[in-house]
């Protein structure tokens, strides 16, 4: 497994693949704000958003190739206020169903805690949908549930479910 951060022109290189993890994920239940079946003109749309956002500097992506496919991708969004400089979110943790359970999303967070660390950002922030298999990754990686917030997300059956946030602190402020 190879993991890398992507500067924007690289990353737009990989919009079909991108593409094709989003819709994997979003197809087979994952809760990252789509509803399935995800159509390719917005996944597309919402990768093209993300290859702009990658111009600024406070914002990350990371992919992991297995085999030279990709097989799954991590975000770290940096916080930007004066009071919060200290702060940034994990976003769109995917990894492909062709290859879950082999430690690939572990191994995506931990390398976005390093960018983290890296980049001086000592408290880290992230929701997942409550009950979601992605709950007892970040439990076993250290992560802290505060909370739910109920009926936050609509899933694929209409129904709204809660969603659970989660923080981790790092270096000093985590000692």
């Amino acid at each position: 497994m190879e993991i890398r951060f992507l500067e924007a022109t690289e990353a737009a290189s990989y919009l079909d693949d991108l593409v094709e993890l989003l819709r994997d994920s979003v197809d087979g239940g994952a809760s990252v704000g789509f509803l399935p079946p995800l159509d390719v003109a917005e996944a597309r749309a919402y990768w093209e958003g993300v290859v702009a956002e990658l111009a600024s500097p406070g914002h990350s992506l990371a992919l992991a190739w297995v085999d030279g496919r990709v097989a799954g991708t991590a975000q770290l969004v940096e916080a930007s206020k004066a009071n919060a400089r200290h702060r940034a979110e994990v976003s769109k943790v995917l990894v492909h169903s062709a290859f879950r359970r082999r430690g690939i999303g572990a191994a995506l967070m931990q390398a976005l805690e390093e960018r983290a660390r890296e980049r001086g950002r000592t408290t880290l922030v992230l929701d997942t949908l409550e009950g979601a298999p992605s709950e007892r990754l970040y439990q076993s990686l250290g992560w802290l549930r505060t909370g739910v917030i109920p009926q936050y997300a609509r899933v694929a059956d209409g129904t709204l479910q809660g969603t659970v946030v989660y923080y981790k602190l790092l270096g000093e402020a985590g000692r």
